[in-house]
């Protein structure tokens, strides 16, 4: 068998599901039923990426996402009943790299867990190194450091970093960096590209609320900064 999925979800015939289209796929599957049961399952197993529910009994999904998130970057896809678009932010912004809203189709679920693998593993990143004023990004090694310190990205944040950085100056609406991370881009999804923006600028920007490395472009969506206006040496 193939990587491992964690799919964690308190509807047993949904899990039953959803683990038998991802072994078809030819993934190994450990499943879950409870928050508790997802972080015991998680820690044994290793998955390489966990389908996770909003909506769990012992511990909930967001609270799931943080605790896995404080101790790991794995790929997490968040699955909800939950429509409202704050629930989707949210999951977001605690470091979920995708999101599916129920009801969906099973194969959908199987194609995010294969983009978002794919995306995590960097099969397409080549063997190089970007540089933009103190940030370094080694595609290689899927890496990114900004002075001395190691940053710690989730895949789809390090992708979109990596988009914009490669096209200094040029202004990306929210669904073109969509289909730029994933691959595709779904409908009614663009706004959660703010979540990711709003993590990355924590994580690099000294200043989130006055970034100098990733822009927003009023009545368009987000640019990269150009490289003569990149803060470095200090800055």
């Amino acid at each position: 068998m193939g990587k491992k999925i964690l799919v964690v979800d308190d509807e047993k015939k949904l899990v039953t599901i959803l683990k038998g289209y991802l072994e078809q796929a030819g993934y190994s599957v450990a499943t879950a039923y409870d928050g508790q049961q997802a972080l015991t399952v998680f820690r044994h197993e290793k998955p390489a990426l966990v389908v996770l529910d909003l909506n769990l009994p012992q511990i909930d999904g967001l609270d799931v996402c943080r605790a896995l998130r404080k101790e790991s970057n794995v790929p997490v896809i968040m699955v909800t009943a939950r429509v409202e678009e704050t629930d989707r932010l949210i999951g977001l912004e605690l470091g979920a790299d995708d999101y599916i809203v129920k009801p969906f189709s099973p194969r959908e679920v199987v194609a995010r867990v294969r983009a978002v693998l794919r995306r995590s593993e960097g099969e397409t990143a080549r063997v190089e190194t970007l540089s933009a004023g103190d940030l370094v990004i080694d595609l290689g090694k899927h890496s990114v450091r900004l002075k001395d310190r190691t940053l710690d990205l989730t895949p789809t944040e390090f992708d979109l970093l990596t988009v914009l950085t490669q096209n200094p100056g040029r202004a990306f609406t929210r669904l073109q960096l969509l289909d730029q991370v994933q691959g595709e881009a779904f409908e009614g999804y663009e706004r959660t590209i703010d979540a990711h923006i709003k993590n990355l600028r924590q994580k690099i920007e000294r200043d989130p609320k006055n970034p100098r490395y990733i822009l927003t472009v009023f009545g368009v969506g987000y640019k990269f900064a150009d490289e003569d206006s990149l803060p470095g040496d200090g800055a």
